[in-house]
């Protein structure tokens, strides 16, 4: 191809573009044969890989490029394709007069999932299948070869379903949990919705008990997004299984909510002095950081101190249960709430004291 280029800027001043398919399979050494024509003008170099140019591609011939990234299509772009076969008698279905039921077109769009030409593909089958007159939801379903599950991503049932893996994760249902995400990822749901509820839910209702399910479930989406449908599936529902089988606390969500009402009732309350910073000999004057005690100083690295606004002293936001890690948390806290309280003088408070 490079000779047969020379000859044709040599002889015919004529300049040629190289279009390469799939440029993620030629090796490192391949992809530098190109480097030379490209930079000479000899060639236009357009590659196209499913695979991310930055790991695929080598760094010189990759920095010699523009990057274009073609997104999967949207259901309104599917549509409007389907449309067009539908109408386009010469290179489309346009002579067999076919309408096709707007159920069956919303079905069509979704489980295609981005890709035109499978989109295509199943309505030329559909088409087949009907004979002409109307394509239904039933023929469009037979197209498809499977059953098209009850599901409509802005409608009550998207929040039905997601309610009801919320819960049964919560209920520690590993079983119903797996099955509830499984109808939603067959009928079309995106991944990354369900991967963000399951990481809103590591927080929320597990949260210390078990520190690491907020890293598993990140590590789910990462792994999806990595290998996409439908090895990364797995990834989904081992998270799913791991925070249904995971001790609950929902001691984080309630500590962050106590806190936020604490700063709605006491607005913008001063920083006490001790644990301010004094990086000038003004504020240092003035008592910034007077007072601080080093934790790595004391024993076990705690110094029994206050960092609370003088007008929150004593308030406790954060009670962890006995459930999980946050049984040892809980005995830690009780020891260093007791240390702190002494002193200052006081009892340590109970449990829904304010102090």
């Amino acid at each position: 191809m490079i000779d047969e280029a020379r000859r044709q800027q040599q002889l015919q001043r004529r300049r040629t573009v190289l279009f390469v398919d799939e440029i993620h399979r030629f090796n490192k050494a391949q992809q530098d044969a190109f480097l030379h024509h490209v930079e000479s003008g000899l060639i236009t170099l357009i590659g196209a890989t499913t695979e991310n140019p930055s790991f695929e591609v080598i760094a010189p011939l990759l920095s010699r490029c523009r990057v274009v990234t073609l997104n999967r299509l949207t259901e309104e772009d599917l549509a409007t394709i389907v449309r067009q076969a539908l109408d386009d008698a010469e290179r489309g279905l346009g002579t067999q007069r076919l309408t096709l039921a707007p159920d069956a077109l919303e079905l069509l769009v979704r489980v295609s999932d981005g890709d035109g030409r499978s989109a295509l593909n199943s309505l030329e089958v559909a088409a087949s299948l009907t004979g002409g007159g109307c394509i239904t939801r039933e023929l469009m379903e037979q197209a498809l070869q499977k059953k098209a599950l009850v599901y409509d991503k802005s409608g009550d049932e998207h929040y039905n379903l997601i309610s009801a893996l919320h819960k049964s994760l919560r209920g520690s249902d590993p079983d119903a949990a797996m099955y509830w995400m499984a109808r939603m990822l067959a009928a079309g749901e995106d991944p990354f919705f369900i991967a963000r509820r399951m990481v809103r839910f590591a927080s929320e209702d597990i949260g210390n008990a078990d520190p690491q399910a907020l890293a598993v479930t990140l590590a789910a989406m990462e792994a999806f997004r990595f290998l996409g449908h439908p090895e990364g599936e797995l990834a989904l529902a081992q998270a799913a299984v791991y925070l249904a089988t995971a001790p609950k606390s929902n001691s984080i969500y309630a500590a962050y909510g106590g806190a936020q009402d604490a700063v709605t009732r006491g607005g913008s309350l001063p920083v006490p002095l001790h644990i301010r910073n004094a990086p000038t000999k003004l504020m240092k004057e003035l008592g910034y950081g007077e007072g601080y005690r080093y934790a790595h100083h004391y024993r076990d690295a705690f110094a029994p101190q206050d960092y609370l606004p003088d007008e929150l002293q004593g308030e406790v936001f954060y009670h962890p249960t006995d459930r999980g890690y946050e049984r040892t948390v809980a005995e830690r806290l009780e020891r260093w709430r007791k240390l702190r309280a002494q002193s200052r003088g006081k009892t340590p408070s109970r449990p829904g004291d304010t102090g």
